[in-house]
């Protein structure tokens, strides 16, 4: 063998090697660029979501938002006012100087006709 063969076969096989690095490298980069890319993205909504707990917190520090939570979720109330209980209850009972008419051995089809169109 000579030595130019022995000198073109250390060339193949060292170019084998270094367009072998280069193309992990070139795949390395391309996967860091993706990551790069959902990591902005991510931290764009984390800083949109941050300005809108920055504008929470402002709001929270004044008092007519403290007055509002308190009221409807403490259930409190100033002094001098009162409370109103609503209970479904109350609006389901008949006098007795009423008159209903029984409807039970009617379809349900026929029960709504006569509530709302013969009354």
């Amino acid at each position: 063998m000579s030595i130019k063969k022995i000198v073109f076969f250390i060339f193949i096989v060292f170019s084998f090697f270094v367009i072998n690095d280069l193309t992990h490298s070139i795949y390395s980069l391309w996967q860091k660029h993706d990551l790069i890319d959902r990591t902005r993205r991510t931290l764009g909504m984390e800083k949109k979501k941050n300005e809108e707990l920055k504008e929470k917190l402002k709001d929270a520090g004044q008092q007519l938002f403290i007055e509002k939570e308190a009221r409807n979720k403490l259930f409190l109330v100033k002094p001098g006012e009162g409370i109103v209980v609503v209970e479904p209850t109350v609006y389901m009972q008949a006098s007795a100087s009423s008159t209903i008419k029984p409807m039970e051995g009617l379809p349900n089809w026929k029960q709504w006709w006569e509530t709302f169109f013969k009354m």
